[in-house]
């Protein structure tokens, strides 16, 4: 698409689609948390109902509900079901910038108000793109208990057959005060597509993987990158978590270890990343904590 009539598109989509709100309601479910601990390897039983969860598992409800004739060929609902029908194909989770209120808890109801506050479109070394930012809002017992900006980046279509574009790998961090390790198997992949009620192809469909979207393999969810480096970071956390800001720099890919890496807090904030197995920066978080 020319880029006049791709700025035009993403205008027209603007138009329609900003100040946008929909609401999740969710149960928060006795056996979908334990499933989760399950899959982080915690004991599933020491869950029970009101029991406060993490402060940054709120990330892994309020999956949009759609029916499965709304899924798209990626397995995304197709656009315009439940986000805007920007009109590029790939999409992929980039960023989040998130302030922590308080605790969802276990088998309490609670909900998330999704508002679509921006979409910018770009020319980037990979062609054009467009940045879609959401502004979730989770709410329970008449309090808000989380506001999550999160942003997604959408691209052109690779050609079949052909290697996606790849960016630059940047060194990771080498001075970190703690590291920990995780290996990133299918089942691991599996598991959190589906208690995130996630059907993209790439992260269990590795022929789509290759031969549609130009990975070397099943892709690892950006999601669970950051939940595993959080995980990692708060067994040395000084205080509870407050707030974070995490960015997604390289893809991860079923098989790899993922390292997890910070330095010491100080002043109640800590610096935390991950890296591949080549020592390339894959997420970088910077966390704060209440004194």
């Amino acid at each position: 698409m020319p880029n006049d009539g791709f700025e035009a598109a993403v205008a027209a989509v603007q138009r329609d689609w900003v100040g946008r709100k929909r609401v999740v309601e969710d149960e928060i479910g006795l056996t979908t948390v334990r499933r989760i601990a399950g899959m982080l390897d915690l004991q599933p039983e020491d869950f029970r109902a009101g029991t406060p969860l993490p402060p940054h598992w709120f990330t892994m409800f309020f999956g949009a509900i759609f029916r499965q004739s709304d899924i798209g060929p990626d397995g995304h609902a197709r656009p315009g079901v439940v986000l805007p029908p920007i009109p590029l194909p790939r999409r992929m989770g980039a960023g989040r910038r998130v302030r922590i209120l308080g605790r969802l808890r276990a088998a309490e109801p609670a909900r998330q108000t999704t508002e679509v506050v921006a979409i910018t479109p770009k020319v980037a070394r990979t062609g054009q793109i467009a940045i879609l930012t959401l502004r979730q809002t989770v709410e329970a017992r008449g309090e808000t208990l989380a506001v999550d900006e999160f942003d997604a980046i959408y691209r052109e279509a690779v050609p079949p057959g052909q290697k996606g574009p790849a960016a630059t790998p940047v060194p990771a961090p080498t001075d970190a005060a703690w590291t920990d390790k995780a290996v990133l198997s299918s089942t691991l992949i599996f598991r959190y597509s589906a208690i995130t009620w996630n059907a993209h192809r790439i992260h269990y469909d590795a022929d789509y993987a290759r031969g549609e979207e130009g990975y070397p393999n099943t892709v690892h969810n950006g999601g669970l990158t950051m939940q595993l480096i959080l995980d990692a970071a708060l067994k040395h956390a000084p205080g509870e978590l407050t707030g974070y800001t995490a960015r997604l720099a390289k893809p991860l890919f079923a098989g790899d270890t993922l390292t997890m890496a910070g330095h010491a807090a100080r002043d109640g904030k800590m610096s935390v990343w991950g890296a591949d197995k080549d020592g390339a920066l894959c997420a970088q978080l910077e966390l704060e904590f209440a004194a």
